[in-house]
């Protein structure tokens, strides 16, 4: 995580861009990406979405969006001083303790 987030700063500071990555400019921009991601299952049906990697035009889309959406979350993290992986982590246990297995096991309830 460190290398992308020095290589995603670098690229923004060689182009001057730090001036335009405000916090709401790339949660917009992440916003956007994410939509695009979006679009590549939105008519998919649940089986097609599960294979979409099988195809590979469709899994080379899939693949930049997903890309994109990782640039950005990355640059927005940075620049409000988030350490991505420490929030992944501690989010992953509020969930284990909000959703123990012996009460979700299969089920998609939301607690």
């Amino acid at each position: 995580m460190d290398d992308l987030t020095v290589r995603v700063r670098a690229f923004a500071e060689e182009r001057d861009w730090q001036q335009f990555h405000t916090p709401k400019n790339l949660a917009m921009a992440l916003a956007g990406e994410v939509g695009e991601l979006l679009a590549e299952f939105q008519w998919l049906t649940p089986e097609q979405a599960g294979a979409v990697m099988d195809d590979a035009v469709a899994g080379a889309r899939v693949r930049a969006e997903i890309g994109d959406v990782m640039i950005y979350l990355t640059r927005l993290a940075d620049v409000l001083g988030i350490d991505l992986t420490e929030v992944a982590l501690t989010k992953l246990e509020e969930a284990a303790i909000r959703y123990p297995v012996e009460h979700v096991k299969g089920s998609a309830i939301k607690r």
